[in-house]
């Protein structure tokens, strides 16, 4: 227990000395909450000696109200330290977390993570936040008090206090044992909750797939099966338990009877007094309800563990590296023509498996680069380790002569804008969403790349225009308005360099007009590295490389690889056809 408490210290960070100074406020509480015992034990006393009169009483209820008083102010500044410590905690830990995951690569959202993130997020941080933070100093007022009951036992007969010390020893071996079954099952409890997580968000982000093929019932029952797990874990949880609870009360029955028998015998002998014997009485049914008090805790903590666990892992996830601090030169001081952009002898694998194999190119500034090839050739990744979603296994990328792994990824980003078929939109104002893309640009500037972009008309037309609110992924507009504003995002942004997933792959004839005239106002003057999947949109450019297993295959302008026949000669041909 004293270790699980240590360990959720120790994630206090910079509020750990507030944490540690409730300790002092629950020593008092502590104390406070047994005066009154020890007021009425002399009160008693004084009246069966026949010393009480109006002074004493007048005293024992000014102590008293003054205990009370105490009591409730420690407990009221341990609240301040302590809880409210507690939320600043996990609001830290957060941010904490949310600045980690952007350092993290790509790779680690795609391999099944996306659940544990979530219920570390929603399950672990709130249950710590709001079952744990707030009874730490309780849970040292609780030794502090069965501390005091201990000594009073000492006190009155070096006997009982034995025997008191006797049922003490056995309340922790009852304990321990209880924390062990305990812990077993809260790590079970928690990866069904992570996978419980994980299916709930597979079925809500898939639900258009799942009613298109009718597969309701199927995926419904993957659901339903995981709600049963979880369920019949919860139960499994509480079965393994309750054995030890009702031993932990068991020993607070058979050892507050042990305490009073012995009293009596004591009594009945003589060896201690009518007063001892009422004071006694008083204490008996509070000399061990601290520690089973701090024993009843268990099942929170041993959950806490737990919950620590899965946060730290994925604390722990490598990130990438960013150890860079060089600065990029400017893209005006290399000069058109010059090299802005270099892959040298670039392999990749995820995992264990290799996806780009040896790939050497060079992008002039201001030129253009496609990619083309067969799906699942490594076009995509090629573009993505540009912008360091992920890093090279070996070889480097050079932008204006400088290794991407020296640079900052601040800089890194900031010269680089990305559009992609996949358009993601924020739930907030249209205005936001485009301002992604430059935070400080004034209102002109929104509007003058919302025009740019050919996406001011049908803003405009909403209700509150560049502040209505659209749905989550951008699920309140069409393919075609959604692309229009990411690419307004791009414009705003005004970076050097652009890789764009080819934009009008998956949208109408309508709005592939519009937003062909977008993508030609965002790429004025910029380096390109295009994936291309409408051939006929890249005859124009500087070089096409065809990427196939991981390679480059062949390379050329358009007429080159159309007099060699290969295979970009067979992709126009059959595209055409």
């Amino acid at each position: 227990m004293l270790k699980i408490m240590h360990r959720l210290i120790n994630n206090t960070g910079k509020y750990k000395g507030r944490i540690r100074a409730s300790y002092i406020t629950a020593f008092f509480k502590g104390i406070m909450m047994k005066v009154p015992l020890i007021l009425c034990f002399f009160c008693i006393s004084w009246f069966m000696q026949g010393q009480m009169d109006k002074k004493k009483c007048l005293y024992l209820g000014l102590a008293v109200i003054a205990s009370v008083l105490l009591e409730a102010l420690f407990e009221h500044l341990s609240n301040i330290l302590q809880s409210a410590a507690g939320y600043m905690v996990f609001a830290d830990m957060r941010l904490r977390l949310g600045d980690h995951l952007r350092k993290l690569p790509m790779g680690y959202f795609t391999e099944g993570n996306i659940g544990k993130i979530s219920s570390v997020l929603s399950t672990d941080m709130v249950f710590i936040e709001e079952n744990c933070m707030g009874v730490l100093s309780e849970l040292v007022t609780f030794i502090i008090s069965q501390g005091i009951m201990t000594v009073m036992m000492f006190v009155m007969d070096v006997r009982l206090g034995l025997l008191a010390l006797i049922i003490v020893m056995v309340f922790i071996v009852v304990g321990n044992l209880m924390l062990r079954t305990s812990e077993k099952h809260s790590i079970i409890k928690q990866e069904v909750s992570e996978s419980l997580t994980e299916e709930v968000l597979d079925f809500a982000e898939g639900i258009s797939i799942i009613k298109s093929y009718n597969m309701l019932g199927e995926k419904s029952k993957r659901l339903t099966d995981e709600f049963d797990k979880s369920c019949k874990e919860s139960i499994n949880f509480e079965i393994a338990y309750s054995p030890w609870s009702m031993a932990l009360y068991l020993t607070f029955g058979i050892g507050t009877s042990l305490v009073l028998a012995m009293c009596a015998y004591l009594y009945n002998t003589g060896e201690i007094s009518d007063i001892y014997m009422v004071g006694m009485s008083l204490f008996l049914f509070d000399m061990f309800a601290s520690i089973k008090g701090y024993y009843s805790q268990m099942a929170r903590l041993t959950v806490t563990n737990a919950s620590l666990d899965r946060i730290e892992e994925v604390f722990k996830a490598k990130e990438l590296k960013a150890e860079g601090k060089n600065e990029l030169v400017s893209a005006s001081e290399i000069g058109t023509g010059s090299v802005e952009i270099a892959y040298d002898n670039v392999s990749f694998a995820y995992t264990d498996k290799d996806v780009l194999k040896n790939v050497s190119f060079e992008v002039k500034q201001g030129g253009m680069t496609a990619l083309v090839g067969p799906s699942g050739g490594g076009k995509s990744t090629i573009a993505s380790l540009l912008a360091r979603f992920w890093d090279v296994k070996s070889g480097r990328i050079l932008v204006r002569g400088e290794d991407i792994r020296n640079v900052s990824l601040g800089c890194l980003m900031d010269q680089i804008s990305m559009v992609f078929q996949r358009v993601y939109l924020f739930q907030d104002t249209v205005y936001n969403n485009i301002t992604i893309g430059r935070p400080d640009a004034t209102k002109e500037e929104v509007e003058e790349a919302a025009k740019r972009a050919r996406c001011y008309d049908f803003i405009m037309q909403f209700p509150d225009g560049f502040d209505t609110v659209i749905g989550e992924g951008g699920a309140s507009l069409s393919g075609g308005e959604k692309q229009r504003i990411s690419i307004a995002r791009c414009i705003l942004k005004d970076s050097p360099i652009v890789i764009l997933d080819e934009a009008t792959a998956s949208v109408d004839a309508d709005n592939e007009w519009a937003i062909q005239e977008a993508i030609s106002e965002l790429c004025k003057d910029k380096t390109l590295l295009v994936i291309a999947h409408r051939l006929k949109t890249i005859k124009d450019a500087d070089q096409i490389l065809v990427v196939s297993n991981g390679e480059i295959v062949e390379s050329g302008d358009h007429s080159s690889l159309m007099n060699m026949g290969g295979i970009y000669a067979r992709m126009v041909s059959l595209q055409a056809s």
